[in-house]
């Protein structure tokens, strides 16, 4: 049941299952992504404690459930400002895993997808980027995402068949690849390594992404790991005019730059 409690954040809330299989943490983590994508919060988001006031959980709940957010890029911890969403602009910090998808629903607007391709195939140059033999069958997805009805990026990733086969069956007009992926295999990327470079697109790239020829885009290149395992290559171009990238940094602690990452070809 939720708290009674006059918080601010009462409105719109929803009950919590706690006779289900779902934790808790889970389930107040899908319960917040509902309510940015809905243009809750605002002005503010909730601290932890309003969040145990509100759902009646423990602070180790709350906690876990935001940690996901700021996993995926939606929101930001800040010493001495608390959490925070940024809406004003898309923006992602450097140095977190995201997912696009909750970047740009949390930044208030409505993404959507035109699937280009979603089939399996191979790939020689995703499987190297993915240590495997250049014949091994791959699910390639490819997109056009849209923000606010404008396009914004070009997508494409590339994941193993073994592993990814039952996102043939999945509907990527509007929904997130790793939620699909956790909801089909039980794993999303943990870890992995990311580069951004600039490019110049291609004449067929400029028209899907509506920017002419002296529009700059960037170009993120992504490998994601889940468990040891090498789970998704991606390559996505995205608009520079609509996307920024922000690096955050404190005092005393030490951040790299490092030479650009050439992986090996595999065995």
């Amino acid at each position: 049941m939720v708290a009674a409690t006059s918080s601010e954040f009462d409105s719109g809330a929803a009950l919590l299952d706690r006779d289900g299989d779902e934790p808790l943490w889970l389930q107040l983590e899908g319960e917040l992504r509902r309510r940015l994508s809905l243009g809750h919060f605002a002005e503010r988001f909730p601290t932890d404690r309003e969040l145990m006031q509100v759902y009646g959980v423990s602070r180790h709940t709350a906690r876990h459930a935001v940690d996901r957010l700021g996993n995926d890029g939606i929101v930001r911890r800040s010493r001495g400002v608390g959490t925070s969403v940024d809406t004003d602009r898309i923006e992602q910090s450097l140095g977190s895993l995201y997912s696009l998808f909750q970047v740009v629903e949390a930044s208030g607007l409505e993404q959507e997808s035109t699937v280009l391709s979603l089939e399996i195939s191979t790939d020689a140059v995703a499987a190297q980027q993915l240590g495997l033999p250049p014949e091994t069958p791959l699910v390639h997805l490819s997109r056009l995402r849209r923000a606010g009805g404008e396009p914004l990026a070009l997508d494409r990733a590339w994941l193993p068949a073994s592993i990814a086969a039952g996102l043939l069956d999945s509907d990527f007009s509007h929904t997130s690849l790793y939620n699909e992926l956790e909801r089909c295999t039980g794993r999303r990327p943990t870890a992995g390594w990311e580069q951004i470079r600039a490019v110049v697109p291609e004449p067929s790239e400029r028209r899907l992404l509506g920017i002419d020829t002296s529009d700059a885009v960037f170009c993120i290149n992504r490998l994601g790991v889940a468990d040891g395992t090498n789970l998704e290559w991606r390559t996505t171009l995205i608009r520079s005019d609509r996307f920024s990238f922000v690096a955050d940094w404190t005092m005393g602690q030490r951040s790299e730059l490092r030479p650009e990452h050439r992986p090996t070809a595999s065995a």
